[in-house]
């Protein structure tokens, strides 16, 4: 026991602060470990022959002189595995819906240019890919439907005969009658709206390292995954193997934003290969396979009408959804993921009385639709902040002053919308007023109206929008997918020298979870941040976890690691009762040291646990407890994010570039953890917005083949082209959840997209252009402003 530090007294809470990223310092100087880092002893590579066929019948497959290739060890198709495994099954209780098998290699027929056919394992990634050029395949060509609505149309070819349609999803929301709200209402605005396929393009490629040990019969995949605790309990029902025989680890992963939040075909199968040839198999795709092979997002069309009165209050809306899911329904989020959340999501943030949305999912010739940053919520928050700009210009209102009219009020929280989404709470409305507020609304207003009179296309455009983030139970076990989504665990334990370790079931790709858990672990414990090792991306560091996605790692993880800490404080602060001889009521903890209030006697942790593993006797055994402590948290709904945003571009009028000269958001995400890891995950989301609305698109042509296979193809955002992003962090009422936080890592995404269409939409209003596809490139742009002359003219 010490005498009373002063310099303990009063220290600064950790959540709330600027903290550094504490994983940046490896990851900065090379010393990050990636999957493709990893080179065990014994080490195959596995090089794929992939599909050049939309949808055909696998005739034969002829492997010529490939054996002969010096290093090549085996040759695969999907007959020479058919026994070693069980296909993974995306179940769910929809009505009408058809699972898809989803297997390693293309079985009988393929239904994709870029499926994985056949498996070339051989000592080298270079002689795999040398033996490939030896392979032939021989495929008889069948009929394709490319487009989703040829797909769904009666008579159409089928990608699965065994599912008798294409239309594996349908599903209709409806609240009041919408029909007598559109008939009756003074305004009615429409459209058809849709945002193009995109792929997620994480930096790193998709990675698979499988390790088979002969000794346990056991199974160890190394995956760039952000899913790891899915992937295990997938893998171990396809493969038949136990749970503690059966590990799945993510290293460093270089981003993900939705494309490893899935079953890949290459994951399941380097771990049939290790097991069938006992050596270590690595797969690591190049970029033209990510682009090619990897999920893909959106490609939904959204025919949409909104009703709206005289004095600009909505009435009513309709919508009809069709969405392109690929060839496969995903595992283990199924191909409703993204359809049926456009329908779910589009009366956005805004109270109405009267919705209807129908959905329909489609398979088509195409890589599967999977999660991506926003899921869903881009392309409905698109089409329903383009209605809104729509009516506001038919009544000769402002932007702003139309949403003020409807976004939902604090009085009247919880509110249930249309499609049954409950929003618990949230500033919606102090988020717009926020964002008007941070760029001077009035005064922009000003700039671009004197720029418009110089005869410059300038515009301005909003977006407003909710999320639910966090979600726990109740929502996630209500689709019947294979899988629990809604609770998240952390162990948490002290050893010996008082050092902390935090295991958790999330898996970080880039959030600086690692830093962020550890503030929240820091406060709760009353240790030092510094003592703290946070652990996850590892399935076997807790009995139950699934991994990063939806916006839930603050939320769940942040909930359980409060949870935990207080059982593991609990258990130190009894310690230290005992051998302070003071009440565990007198005794507080902070920065990792113990003091009684009554006396300002102090005692370290370390102290504590000293005294609680090594000397022996020192507290009774009656009384003595291991510093551990394991919990589970389940928010059960989850909880409501807002945001609106602004921006303002400019149009060249010689070469239809649009340039973002403005750009601001203002969020609730609650209480915020750490400012600096926020502002970071508000500007990429962003920019990624930025790229979905202007250049972000995949391509396929009319016979099912990609046109958009490489990055002069396929445009994102670069650095030198982004605005600079202001930020305004509104802190309404907290949520009810343990922590108060909000998700917030996919707004950017979210809201992005719709504030450039609406102000490119604004910059083009004299010529009466309404932008109803993103992204909204030169050339469409090029087309509309063609097509609107010839109209005037005409």
């Amino acid at each position: 026991m010490t005498a009373f530090d002063a310099s303990v007294e009063m220290r600064p809470k950790l959540v709330g602060q600027r903290i550094k990223r504490t994983e940046d310092p490896r990851l900065l100087t090379g010393s990050g470990r990636y999957v493709d880092d990893m080179d065990p002893q014994g080490l195959l590579h596995v090089a794929l022959l992939r599909s050049d066929q939309p949808h055909a019948r696998i005739r034969s497959i002829d492997v010529g002189e490939a054996f002969a290739v010096p290093g090549v060890v085996a040759i695969f198709d999907a007959g020479d595995i058919a026994g070693d495994f069980q296909p993974a099954i995306p179940t769910s209780r929809m009505k009408g819906y058809y699972a898809t098998p989803f297997r390693p290699l293309a079985e009988g027929k393929v239904r994709y240019v870029g499926e994985p056919v056949v498996a070339v394992v051989a000592e080298s990634r270079y002689a795999a890919e040398d033996a490939l050029e030896l392979i032939s395949i021989d495929y008889e060509p069948l009929p394709v439907a490319v487009s989703k609505d040829d797909a769904a149309a009666n008579g159409a070819p089928l990608l699965h005969e065994e599912a008798g349609t294409n239309v594996i999803i349908s599903r209709t929301f409806a609240r009041g009658d919408v029909h007598a709200a559109i008939a009756a209402a003074p305004v009615v605005v429409k459209g058809r709206f849709r945002m193009t396929r995109k792929t997620p393009m994480p930096m790193e490629t998709r990675s698979y390292l499988a390790e088979w040990d002969r000794r346990r019969q056991a199974l160890t995949l190394h995956s760039s995954t952000n899913i790891p605790g899915i992937i295990c309990d997938v893998l171990g029902t396809c493969l038949d193997l136990p749970g503690n025989r059966i590990r799945v680890v993510a290293p460093d992963v270089g981003g993900s934003f939705g494309g490893k939040g899935s079953l890949n075909h290459e994951e399941m199968l380097v771990c049939v290969l290790a097991r069938k040839l006992e050596r270590p198999v690595k797969f690591v795709a190049d970029r033209m396979e990510d682009l090619t092979a990897m999920s893909q997002a959106f490609d939904e069309t959204i025919e949409a009408e909104l009703a709206v009165d005289a004095d600009g209050h909505l009435l009513g809306l309709k919508a009809d959804v069709i969405g392109d899911i690929g060839a496969y329904s995903i595992y283990p989020w199924t191909g409703a993921l993204e359809p049926v959340q456009v329908v779910s999501f589009l009366p956005g943030p805004y109270r109405m009385e009267h919705y209807r949305g129908r959905v329909r999912g489609v398979l088509t010739p195409k890589p599967p639709t999977g999660p991506y940053r926003g899921v869903g919520r881009p392309s409905s928050t698109f089409a329903m902040e383009r209605l809104m700009d729509m009516a506001a210009r038919k009544l000769g209102m402002d932007p702003a002053e139309i949403r003020r009219r409807n976004l939902v009020t604090a009085e009247e929280f919880p509110y249930r919308t249309g499609s049954g989404i409950i929003w618990d709470r949230s500033a919606f409305q102090e988020c717009l007023e926020g964002a008007c507020d941070l760029v001077d609304y009035p005064a922009l207003v000003r700039q671009r109206d004197a720029a418009r009179a110089e005869g410059r296309w300038v515009g301005i455009g909003f977006a407003s929008y909710a999320e639910l983030t966090g979600i726990g139970s109740r929502i996630a076990v209500a689709p019947g997918m294979p899988i629990n989504t809604g609770t998240e665990t952390a162990s948490i334990r002290i050893d010996a020298t008082g050092a902390v370790t935090a295991a958790f079931g999330i898996s970080s790709h880039g959030q600086g979870l690692e830093t962020t858990l550890a503030q929240v672990v820091a406060d709760e414990l009353g240790c030092r941040m510094e003592d703290i090792e946070i652990q996850h991306g590892d399935s076997a560091l807790v009995p139950m976890g699934t991994g990063t996605y939806a916006s839930r790692s603050a939320v769940l993880g942040g909930g359980a690691a409060t949870k935990t800490a207080r059982v593991v404080k609990a258990k130190v602060l009894k310690a230290a009762a005992f051998l302070m001889d003071v009440p565990a009521e007198d005794l507080e903890a902070e920065g990792g040291v113990i003091r009684a209030r009554s006396s300002n006697a102090t005692m370290t942790f370390r102290e504590v646990a000293h005294a609680v593993y090594a000397q022996m006797g020192r507290i009774p055994h009656e009384q003595r407890e291991d510093l551990v402590g394991s919990e589970s948290y389940d928010p059960y709904l989850g909880t409501a994010c807002a945001s609106t945003h602004l921006a303002m571009v400019e149009i060249d009028p010689a070469t239809f570039a649009v340039t973002v000269t403005r750009f601001a958001v203002a969020e609730d995400c609650g209480r915020i953890i750490n400012p600096l890891i926020v502002d970071g995950q508000v500007h990429g989301a962003v920019a990624q917005g930025i790229g979905a609305a202007l250049l972000e698109e995949v391509v396929h042509d009319d016979g099912g083949q990609l046109l958009t296979a490489s990055l002069a193809d396929y445009l994102v955002p670069i650095a030198s082209t982004m605005p600079q992003i202001e930020i305004l962090h509104v802190e309404a009422e907290l949520p009810n959840n343990i922590g108060g936080f909000r998700g917030m890592g996919e707004g950017g995404t979210i809201g992005a997209p719709a504030a450039i269409a609406n102000a490119v939409s604004d910059a083009l209003a004299p010529l009466g252009i309404e932008v109803e596809t993103l992204p909204v490139t030169p050339d469409r742009l090029f087309r509309l402003v063609q097509a609107a002359r010839a109209s005037a003219s005409g």
